[in-house]
């Protein structure tokens, strides 16, 4: 029965590394086509800046709706479809031939991302709940592997001349293929068993959402706006700052892409051991010197040792509050981890805009000193991701997510703990 249940929850685990780098193809495949759609529609990069904020709007809708019906009718059913959409929904902007066209492909584009993002860190929560050891940040890995797999496959289809409809209509249809594959090995959550819930899960379906998820929320929003101004401004800091060739500049984001990465795999050992508020307070109080090293350096190598420090503070922050949302509340798990992923999109979003119109105050590296006081603040309000009385923990018999049978079995609970990506 053991052996039955732990090559049920391994199969799960890796049916969710593919839905996370599913996702980080799909959304890496459009970044490597925007230049091409882009001559394709005839518009200017400010009229695509703007309607990139429509993929940002549709993934914040698609968030919000998609949570509660995770928490409703189980990830199990929800992730697949989601993924389905978000794969289907990468063909529109391929075909887009105007302003008005793209800017809808965008939306409908970021609802797909928006629904599959939420639901499959929610089934990622409950794939960590029946290993009870810290797993989420492997999960995010993998979606950055996914992003620097379409990089690749795209370099290389751009390069054969294929047309961004063949190339986004393929991998579309292929992600439906591996959505179908890997949807059968998802949990559900056993039902009418007799297992005890944590009391936190009866009261979320008559209560507000609880402030403490709103500051995990809020700290998300710290950390993915720190992020974005990573992804958005680091190349051209380093150009500014020392006039660097284009190719050189690259090294900056480079170097902070390669280190987040790593620093996932690696995040999952340490919080096993010193926990998840430690990866929080240690990773941002890293990020934050990073940033003023960056801000004050005075030589490119120094500069990109910043950047690839900030990739391994904030590598294994997030996923600690993906996972701490999900796990205060078992059963409105989709709900809170859609409250944390949509202010911390909010955040992803807003950072460029906010480094922005600094520039015209101070030279671009300078503004770096404004994300590094927030992630000091965020390293202080690190203690909200320690559990609170009746939370459920990793190391807690909450009920354990089981692959659906005919027959369901009674899976008992014996809760030794008291009672949080």
């Amino acid at each position: 029965m053991f052996a039955c249940m732990f090559e049920s929850l391994r199969a799960a685990r890796l049916a969710t590394f593919a839905y996370f780098t599913l996702n980080g193809f799909i959304l890496g495949i459009w970044v490597v086509h925007i230049p091409v759609i882009e001559h394709r529609a005839g518009i200017s990069h400010a009229t695509l800046g703007w309607l990139l904020l429509l993929l940002g709007a549709g993934a914040f809708v698609g968030m919000h709706v998609v949570g509660p019906l995770t928490d409703r009718f189980g990830a199990r059913r929800v992730v697949p479809l989601s993924a389905a959409l978000c794969s289907a929904t990468l063909i529109p902007p391929a075909f887009a031939g105007n302003a008005g066209a793209l800017g809808l492909a965008l939306l409908v584009l970021g609802i797909g991302n928006g629904c599959l993002d939420v639901s499959m860190n929610a089934h990622a929560v409950q794939v960590e709940a029946g290993y009870k050891r810290p797993i989420m940040s492997a999960f995010h890995a993998m979606f950055s592997v996914g992003g620097v797999l379409a990089a690749l496959v795209g370099a290389r289809t751009l390069s054969w001349d294929w047309s961004p409809t063949t190339t986004l209509t393929t991998v579309s249809l292929l992600g439906l293929a591996a959505t179908a594959v890997a949807a059968p090995a998802l949990l559900s959550l056993p039902t009418n068993t007799g297992a005890r819930i944590p009391a936190s899960t009866t009261r979320s379906r008559r209560t507000k959402t609880p402030l403490r998820i709103w500051a995990l929320a809020g700290l998300a929003l710290i950390l993915m706006l720190t992020e974005g101004v990573a992804n958005d401004w680091s190349t051209l800091s380093l150009r500014d700052a020392f006039d660097t060739p284009a190719a050189t500049a690259t090294l900056a984001y480079g170097a902070f892409a390669a280190a987040m990465t790593i620093g996932r795999f690696l995040t999952d050992t340490i919080a096993a051991r010193f926990g998840p508020a430690a990866i929080v307070r240690y990773g941002c109080a890293l990020a934050a010197l990073a940033l003023t090293t960056i801000a004050l350096a005075p030589s490119i190598p120094l500069a990109l040792a910043g950047w690839t420090l900030l990739g391994i503070g904030l590598s294994g922050a997030v996923p600690q509050l993906f996972s701490a949302a999900g796990h205060a509340d078992p059963g409105a798990a989709g709900t809170n981890v859609s409250r944390v992923a949509g202010l911390g999109y909010l955040g992803m979003l807003g950072g460029p805009a906010v480094i922005g119109p600094l520039t015209q105050l101070m030279p671009l590296n300078y503004t770096f000193v404004l994300p590094a006081l927030l992630c000091l603040v965020a390293a202080l309000a690190a203690h909200v991701l320690h559990p609170q009385a009746g939370e459920a923990r990793l190391d807690d018999e909450v009920p354990q997510p089981v692959r659906t049978a005919p027959a369901a079995r009674t899976v008992r609970s014996t809760r030794t703990g008291g009672g949080a990506y």
